[in-house]
């Protein structure tokens, strides 16, 4: 969907009227144009002169396939969903300072529909809190919690607490300025290396804690220096030498993580990346109290 447009002119002739709230008039061009608020097109015909005082939100419809995904949308969900979603895209676009796209709208429009269409049937796709997005991405999981909280609101339903993490994953779609997926493959791969060694210690790790949070910074990092090719090298083996011998559950895991790694990216972590590794794992290990013994060193 096109962006938002200027505000109608002073007489709109309806096209097309998709139910009691959605119209479509052409614009100078001939192309379709889409108009919205409460009542707008109630008791309207085709070629009738719409109120435009009553115009809430105008844009551009696509052409094409998308453009008839778009109108069946705004056809067939409630306009409570629609106005619920579209304030709530507002807010976010005023948290983070940016524009969103009318895109991202409709996909939170069609995913929000699909939820309370669900809950209607008492059904209810769970899935993980994903602590790791709060750390990652903490702009755009602040601005996905204050989108679920007012669709919430808006719409008087209970929306479970999992919608904060899909909102969030549709907002670094519409924020990232990267191939369709890339922000979300990432993140996968950041939450295979925390399952990974959360299994090789046999324990769930604090999300909240410092440690936690500089962990998962610095498998982000890690996995980005990838993509780049700008892994850290040293020509000095030594330490990894030391933390290899004096820490072997956490070497342990970091080689289950550097083979996982290798078939997921086809690249091999250097030796100085693997300390870097052990190092974190063994902090981690040490804060649940399950490390194997000695103080990790600190590596600056």
């Amino acid at each position: 969907m096109a962006a938002d447009v200027g505000a109608t002119s002073a007489r709109t002739v309806v096209h097309k009227v998709l139910n009691n709230n959605v119209v479509i008039s052409l614009d100078e061009s001939g192309r379709e144009r889409v108009l919205m608020g409460r009542g707008l097109g109630f008791q309207l015909k085709p070629q009738d002169v719409l109120d435009p005082t009553k115009v809430e939100k105008t844009f551009i419809l696509d052409a094409g396939t998308e453009g008839e995904r778009e109108r069946r949308l705004l056809t067939e969900v409630p306009y409570s969903v629609i106005e619920a979603v579209t304030h709530a895209v507002d807010e976010a676009e005023r948290m983070l300072g940016r524009s969103l796209g009318r895109g991202l709208t409709m996909g939170v429009v069609d995913h929000i529909q699909f939820v309370l269409e669900r809950l209607d049937k008492g059904i209810r796709i769970p899935t993980t809190s994903m602590p790791e997005l709060r750390v990652l991405h903490p702009q755009e999981f602040a601005a996905a919690a204050r989108m679920s909280a007012s669709i919430s609101s808006s719409l008087e339903r209970t929306l479970p607490d999992e919608e904060s993490v899909f909102l969030t994953m549709h907002l670094l779609n519409a924020t990232r300025d990267e191939p369709n997926g890339t922000a979300a493959l990432l993140f996968r791969r950041v939450q295979h290396v925390v399952t990974t060694v959360e299994s090789g210690l046999g324990v769930r790790l604090d999300v909240d804690s410092p440690d936690y949070a500089r962990f998962i910074l610095h498998v982000q990092f890690l996995l980005q220096r990838l993509v780049s090719r700008s892994m850290l090298r040293g020509s000095d083996t030594s330490f990894f030498e030391f933390a290899k011998h004096s820490y072997p559950r956490s070497y342990a895991i970091a080689l289950e993580v550097k083979a996982y790694v290798l078939a997921a990216t086809e690249s091999e972590l250097t030796d100085e990346e693997l300390l870097y590794l052990v190092v974190h794992v063994e902090r981690l290990a040490a804060q649940v109290g399950s490390g194997d013994g000695a103080d990790p060193p600190v590596l600056r």
